[in-house]
C-alpha cells in the first residue's frame, strides 16, 4: 500500500522528517518496506529555469533556425540555437540549462552545449511536452510577461516534492488501509512520545447540503446479512471532465492514474478515508429502485473490463429493478458505470459482510482497492461522512447539484465490542510496569472508550473500525505498539529449558536424505496441497470415504486435501516438458491429509490424519547428451536404485524387504517394499493411460516412501562398529541355467542360506535368454563373494563352498552349470 507524506499532513500538522517518519511507521506496527522520492512532474525540472529572450536573429546557414540570446539571471546572456516559429525578443520562457535531463517516458536526453550549423547553443528554449507539462508542441511556452528570470521552473510551475510510503499493510490492520488511518496512529505516537499534542483531523463536512430532495431513489436490502448498511444520495447536472490538478498530483502520488473527476473523487475519497465509494449513472437505474440482492446461479454479467462471468447464486448483487448492475464491493457493472455522456450520479456508500465480499472476489478471481478493504473489514459509521464528503467535492468539481437527501437504510445497528483488560495482564505481557494514567491516555488516544473502571480492571468500548481488536490480548497490543516496543528494556535474566528430542530426529534425517538426493541430481519440488477431490473420488487406488474436504473452498480445483503427492508431482513433470525440459529427477517432501473416523457425527481434530511421504519422479534419459558419455533412458531399474539409495542410506536392507508387485493401478510394473504386513515404499513405472490424463507422452518412473512408518522402522536401528577385515575375501562366479519363473531372489536366499559363514555378496552380473538354452530356460552370471573372518581360505576351502553351492542349486532349482 502507498502512502504520501503530502497528503498525511493534509490530517495532521507535523513537519516531522519524512525519513524519520518512515521509522516512526514502522515502530507502530506499519512496516515500511519501502521508500521513494516522488515528483509531479519526473525529474522535477531541475535545471530548468526562467529565462528572458534577449535577441533573435535568423541562423545564417539554416532558414529554420534562430539564434537568441537569452537572460537567465547571470552576469552573460546565453546564446540558444531555437528552430520554433513563435520565438519573439522580449518573450519569458523556460530554458533546460547545460547538463539538464529531459525526460521522455522512459527515455531521457541530456542537454550539452553543443555547435548547430557551426553556431555555438548553450541551452534548449522548452515547449510544453519537452517539460512532459502538457502535450502542446507547436512552439515554445510563453510565460507571463510578470516572471523573473533566473527563477527555477520548478518554483515557478509549483511542481510537488513527495516522499512516497510502500507500507506491507498487514490482513489485521484495515484501519489503517487510508491516508486518514495512518494519520490517526501516527497522531497517537506522536503525542505521547513527544509531547505535541497533535491529533488528526478529518476535513469537515458541516456545510453538507441537499439542493433539492427531487430525484430520490428507493433502496431495498433483500440480502440484510452481506449487506448490514447501505446509503447513497443521487447527485444531478455533473460535468464529466479532467480533474483539477491537486486530485490529479493525489492519485498519481501513490500510483493511480486519474480517469475523470467523478471517478477520481471515489477513488480519492477511498484512499482518504478508507471507505469505498461506487458511482452509477443514475439514467441507467430502471424503476427508481436500488435492490441488494443475489441474483440466480450461472446469471451472465458484463464487468467494467468488458468481461461476461458466471455468477453464483452466493454472489451479493447490487440491482435495478431489472438487472444487475454491480457486483457489490468487488466490481461495477459495465451498463451502469459513468462515462463521458453521464449527467446524473447516484453515489453508493455501504457495509457490506467482509467474508461474502472475499468468497466472491475469490471466485471470480477479482482484486479492486475495494474489495481490499471490504473483505478486511471497513467502518460501517463512516459510510455517511465518506458520502458527505464526496458529494461536497462532486458539487465542487464537477458542478454537481445534491437532489436527494441521504438515504440511509441500517435495519439492524452494529454495536461496538467491548472487552475487559486488567492492568495487572497489561504488566505481565508488555514485561514492564506501565503507568495507569499512560495507559489510560493511550487508550484514549486510539478512540477507545472507557466505559467502567477501578483499581484493576478497564472495561472498554472498542471504535468500530478496530475490526481486529476482540481480545485483551489485542487491546494490550495496542498499547504496547504506541508505548513503543523500543521502550521496553531487555531485561538480564534469561531462562533456559533443558529439552529431550526423541531419536531418530525426523528433520535431520529429511535434511540428509535432501542432501543425498539433490547430490545425485534430484531437483526438490513443493507442490500446492489443495488438489481437486474429483481426483480421488472415481479413483481404485484411493479411499473417497477419507477424504479431506474444505468447507469453503477457494475453487473447485482446490477443494479437497491432498492424500497423496503423485498427482502434484506429474503437474510438475507436465510443466516442465511444456517448457522443453525432457529429462526430470525430482523429489517432494510433503504431507498427506486423511479423515479417518468418518462414521462419527461431528468433527474433531482426532478425526484427521496428517502422513509425511516422500516421492521421488524420473523421467526421460539418465544423463545430458555428450560425445564421450552414452545417455540411455530412464528405466525401471533406475527408480529402483534411487528407492534402494535412500532406503540403504538409512540402515534398511531393501533386498529384505522386498515383496512382489505394488496393487496400484497407476503402476505398469512394480515393487512393492513390506515391513511385516504393512506397505513402507512402492516404486515402479506408471501407466501410458494415467499419464495421458495429464497430456504426458513420454514415460514417467514413480516411487512413494510412507516416511513415518520408515522413521519408526529406524527407530529401532542400532549402530554398531566393528573393525576392517583382516584376511582377503576372494570372487567365484557361476553360470546358471534355470528355468525363466525363478528370480534372483531365490538364488540369493539358497546361498546365504548354504554358506552362511563365509559367503559375504552375492551379485548378478548377466542375464543371458536364447532357444539355444532350451524351452523356458535362461541363464544368470552370478558372482560371489567369500571371506572367512578367522583365516585365510585356501583352494580347497574355497572348492567345498562352490560345490556346496551347485549342489543346493541343482537339488532345490533343478539348475545346470554351464
Amino acid at each position: 500500500m502507498k502512502i504520501s507524506y503530502n497528503w498525511i499532513k493534509d490530517y495532521l500538522k507535523t513537519d516531522i522528517d519524512p525519513h524519520k517518519l518512515s521509522e516512526i511507521l514502522t515502530d507502530i506496527g506499519l512496516e515500511v518496506e519501502g521508500v521513494e522520492e516522488w515528483e509531479s512532474v519526473k525529474g522535477g525540472l531541475k535545471g530548468v529555469v526562467i529565462g528572458e529572450v534577449l535577441t533573435c536573429k535568423k541562423h545564417p546557414d539554416a532558414d529554420k533556425l534562430t539564434v537568441t540570446t537569452v537572460n537567465i539571471g547571470l552576469q552573460q546572456p546565453l546564446q540558444i540555437v531555437c528552430g520554433a516559429p513563435n520565438v519573439a525578443p522580449g518573450q519569458k520562457v523556460p530554458v533546460a540549462t547545460v547538463g539538464t535531463l529531459m525526460f521522455k517516458g522512459d527515455e531521457s536526453l541530456e542537454i550539452k552545449k553543443s555547435k548547430i550549423r557551426g553556431e555555438f547553443s548553450e541551452g534548449m528554449i522548452c515547449a510544453e511536452d519537452e517539460l512532459t507539462l502538457g502535450p502542446g508542441h507547436e512552439g515554445i511556452m510563453v510565460l507571463d510577461s510578470n516572471a523573473k528570470p533566473g527563477t527555477p521552473a520548478n518554483e515557478y510551475f509549483g511542481i510537488e516534492h513527495d516522499t512516497i510510503y510502500e507500507i506491507g499493510l498487514t490482513p489485521n490492520r484495515i484501519d489503517s488501509g487510508s491516508h486518514f488511518g495512518v494519520a490517526r496512529d501516527l497522531a497517537a505516537y506522536l503525542t505521547l512520545n513527544t509531547g505535541n499534542g497533535v491529533r488528526a483531523e478529518r476535513p469537515s463536512v458541516d456545510d453538507f447540503r441537499s439542493d433539492s430532495n427531487s430525484s430520490g431513489f428507493e433502496v431495498i436490502i433483500e440480502n440484510k446479512a452481506d449487506c448490514p448498511r447501505y446509503t447513497g444520495i443521487t447527485i444531478s447536472d455533473v460535468k464529466i471532465a479532467e480533474s483539477p490538478e491537486w486530485l490529479k498530483t493525489r492519485l498519481r502520488s501513490i500510483g493511480l492514474n486519474p480517469i475523470s473527476n467523478v471517478v477520481d473523487i471515489t477513488n480519492f475519497v477511498q484512499h482518504e478515508i478508507g471507505q469505498p465509494l461506487h458511482a452509477f449513472d443514475a439514467d441507467m437505474i430502471s424503476g427508481k429502485k436500488v435492490i441488494i440482492r443475489n441474483l440466480p446461479d450461472k446469471t451472465k454479467f458484463i464487468t467494467l473490463d468488458e468481461a461476461e462471468r458466471d455468477l453464483s447464486s452466493r454472489d451479493l448483487m447490487i440491482c435495478n429493478e431489472e438487472e444487475g448492475m454491480c457486483i457489490a464491493g468487488v466490481f461495477g457493472g459495465i451498463r451502469s458505470g459513468v462515462t463521458s455522456s453521464t449527467k446524473n450520479i447516484f453515489l453508493e456508500s455501504a457495509y457490506f459482510n467482509p467474508v461474502s465480499i472475499r468468497k466472491t472476489s475469490k471466485r471470480h478471481g477479482l482484486q479492486t482497492d475495494a474489495s481490499f478493504r471490504f473483505e478486511r473489514g471497513t467502518d460501517p459509521n463512516i459510510t455517511i461522512w465518506a458520502l458527505k464528503r464526496a458529494a461536497m467535492l462532486m458539487k465542487d468539481i464537477a458542478q454537481g447539484k445534491i437532489t436527494s437527501e441521504i438515504i440511509d437504510v441500517y435495519p439492524v445497528t452494529i454495536e461496538n465490542a467491548k472487552t475487559e483488560v486488567s492492568f495487572r495482564n497489561i504488566d505481565r505481557l508488555t514485561g514492564k510496569h506501565i503507568d495507569n494514567k499512560t495507559i489510560k491516555k493511550i487508550l484514549g488516544l486510539l478512540d477507545f472508550k472507557i466505559l467502567k473502571e477501578d483499581d484493576e480492571i478497564l472495561l472498554l468500548e472498542i471504535p468500530a473500525y478496530r475490526v481486529d481488536v476482540k481480545l485483551e490480548a489485542d487491546v494490550i497490543e495496542e498499547i504496547l505498539r504506541i508505548y513503543g516496543y523500543n521502550n521496553i528494556e531487555i531485561g538480564n535474566h534469561v531462562n533456559s529449558t533443558l529439552t529431550y528430542s526423541a531419536k531418530p530426529d525426523k528433520e535431520k534425517v529429511i535434511n540428509i536424505i535432501s542432501d543425498m538426493l539433490s547430490a545425485n541430481g534430484f531437483a526438490e519440488i513443493m507442490c500446492n496441497s489443495l488438489n481437486p477431490a474429483s481426483w480421488y473420488e472415481a479413483n481404485d487406488d484411493f479411499d473417497s470415504g477419507q477424504l479431506v474436504k474444505l468447507a469453503n473452498p477457494l475453487s473447485s480445483d482446490l477443494n479437497a486435501m491432498r492424500q497423496s503427492l503423485i498427482f502434484g508431482g506429474l503437474n510438475s513433470v507436465l510443466w516442465n516438458i511444456n517448457r522443453q525440459c525432457y529429462d526430470l529427477k525430482f523429489y517432494e517432501f510433503g504431507n498427506c491429509y486423511f479423515r479417518i473416523n468418518k462414521e462419527q457425527e461431528g468433527i474433531s481434530v482426532e478425526d484427521f490424519n496428517e502422513r509425511t511421504s516422500l516421492d521421488l519422479f524420473m523421467t526421460g534419459k539418465t544423463g545430458k547428451e555428450s560425445w564421450n558419455l552414452k545417455s540411455d533412458p530412464t528405466d525401471f531399474f533406475n527408480i529402483k536404485s534411487a528407492t534402494e539409495m535412500v532406503l540403504s542410506r538409512l540402515g534398511i536392507d531393501a533386498t529384505s524387504i522386498a515383496n512382489g508387485e505394488s496393487t496400484k493401478s497407476y503402476f505398469t510394473e512394480s515393487i512393492k517394499y513390506m515391513n511385516g504386513k504393512t506397505i513402507v515404499a512402492e516404486t515402479g513405472k506408471i501407466s501410458k493411460s494415467y499419464l495421458a490424463r495429464f497430456d504426458i507422452g513420454q514415460d514417467v518412473y514413480y516411487s512413494h516412501i510412507e516416511w513415518d512408518l520408515i522413521m519408526k522402522m529406524i527407530g529401532k536401528n542400532i549402530i554398531s562398529y566393528i573393525e576392517l577385515p583382516k584376511y582377503p575375501s576372494v570372487r567365484r562366479d557361476l553360470a546358471i541355467l534355470i528355468d525363466k519363473g525363478i528370480t534372483f531372489k531365490q538364488i540369493k536366499e539358497i546361498a546365504y542360506r548354504t554358506e552362511r559363514n563365509v559367503l559375504q555378496e552375492v551379485g548378478l552380473f548377466d542375464v543371458y535368454e536364447s532357444d539355444t538354452l532350451g524351452s523356458n530356460k535362461k541363464s544368470y552370471a552370478v558372482s560371489f563373494i567369500l571371506r572367512d573372518n578367522l583365516k585365510t581360505m585356501t583352494d580347497k576351502n574355497i572348492e567345498k563352498v562352490m560345490n556346496n553351492l551347485i549342489r543346493a542349486y541343482e537339488n532345490e532349482l533343478g539348475a545346470k552349470i554351464r
